[in-house]
């Protein structure tokens, strides 16, 4: 394969280059978007698979791209894809495009898909986890902390969204944008979402991860988020989850490090409906330095997703939960021939069937031994309403 990557001169949206079948990976305007597939490549093939095509760089600094997500489950296959056409922008506002040439599909045209206008649908949405089990399984968790067996699992539940005609993920693009525009907004075959936790990002030498545990909902008045904000630094139970999941990112981080730094205090990260706790972290990488899927592998599932030690807190959950998670829970993100690339956690997401008339949503919470079980169940309702409004809004 040869790419041809030139400067992109005329303003594209990258929502509008994506729109329905494409593929996005955007925060704040700096990312992703492509269309096409000149190849699929497994996760671990993908920085030797881009570094062996042939590229002709005009704007300088850029490379092949490959974009998907990693599953839940550790170790489990991924498959990426190189986009036939991409654009992007970086955060200094640089645009370029890239075409690849002589993979399984030529690249298509670069055009704007025209926004869809605002329709009226009807939805059923509804519980696929039966509430009870999902309360059990909490419970089994939190007893298995408080008798010694772990520090944290993770419990999540699904609800199904249905229709009787196609759902739009243009639109639903677009709604995300306007509600959750400084998180990571992607759609990767049929894989929806608006994540606001950076899992890892490396470029160059240098590594990032801002993880995020613990918490609670936002009303709207300033006044009550900021008592609830301040609730939630002072939350023992909170805290606890939160050091857990910090602890073992930079333990697994820091091998590859010459040195990594973090937040002494976590702060409060806010998106649209939650607020949680957040600690930024940021290091220097190594020689050889890893590629930024070597770097996903080793910190997915967290212990905001999954639970520790991991291995326990996946029996439990393989044990309670009753359910597949698939790319739920996972990482989803990009990767470039140098190896470097950016990744969120794969949350706050719809996975959409291939006829679009339906949707999974999974939501959980990190379970330690003073989690309450109908506080869980509330807390999985608040993290839902982000996609579901995105989905089921006329």
């Amino acid at each position: 394969m040869r790419a041809v990557t030139r400067p992109l001169l005329d303003a594209i949206e990258l929502d509008d280059l994506a729109a329905s079948d494409g593929y996005l990976f955007v925060r704040d305007g700096v990312g992703i978007a492509g269309r096409g597939v000149a190849a699929r490549v497994s996760a671990d093939d993908a920085p030797a698979v881009l570094a062996s095509i042939e590229h002709d760089d005009g704007v300088g600094g850029r490379s092949p791209i490959a974009v998907g997500s990693v599953p839940f489950e550790p170790g489990a296959a991924a498959t990426l894809v190189i986009p036939a056409l991409l654009i992007g922008v970086a955060v200094d506002g640089t645009r370029w495009v890239t075409r690849v040439e002589g993979g399984d599909e030529p690249a298509p045209e670069l055009r704007a898909t025209p926004r869809p206008a605002p329709r009226a649908q009807r939805f059923e949405v509804g519980p696929l986890t039966p509430v009870d089990r999902y309360l059990a399984a909490v419970t089994a968790a939190r007893d298995a902390v408080r008798d010694g067996e772990l520090l944290k699992a993770v419990i999540a539940r699904e609800v199904s969204v249905r229709s009787d005609e196609p759902i739009d993920v243009h639109a639903v693009l677009l709604r995300l944008k306007a509600s959750f525009g400084s998180s990571h907004r992607y759609s990767i075959d049929g894989l929806v979402g608006a994540s606001p936790e950076l899992l890892v990002a490396v470029d160059g030498d240098e590594v990032r991860s801002h993880p995020l545990a613990g918490t609670a909902p936002r009303t709207g008045d300033p006044a009550t988020d900021e008592r609830v904000a301040a609730q939630l630094v002072a939350s023992t139970k909170d805290q606890v989850e939160h050091r857990v999941v910090i602890d073992m990112i930079h333990d697994t981080l820091l091998p590859w490090c010459s040195y990594l730094d973090w937040e002494p205090e976590p702060s409060i990260m806010t998106v649209a409906n939650v607020q949680h706790l957040a600690t930024a972290m940021e290091g220097r990488l190594s020689d050889p330095r890893p590629n930024v899927l070597t770097l996903v592998r080793a910190l997915s599932p967290t212990p905001a997703l999954g639970g520790f030690p991991r291995d326990e807190a996946l029996r439990l959950i393989a044990e309670h939960e009753g359910f597949e998670r698939g790319r739920y829970g996972g990482a989803v993100g990009w990767v470039d021939a140098n190896g470097d690339g950016r990744w969120a956690v794969t949350i706050r997401c719809a996975e959409f069937s291939a006829d679009r008339r339906s949707a999974r949503l999974v939501a959980g919470g990190g379970i330690v031994a003073a989690s309450e079980p109908s506080a869980e169940l509330a807390e999985t309702q608040a993290k839902l309403q982000a996609m579901l409004s995105a989905i089921v809004r006329p």
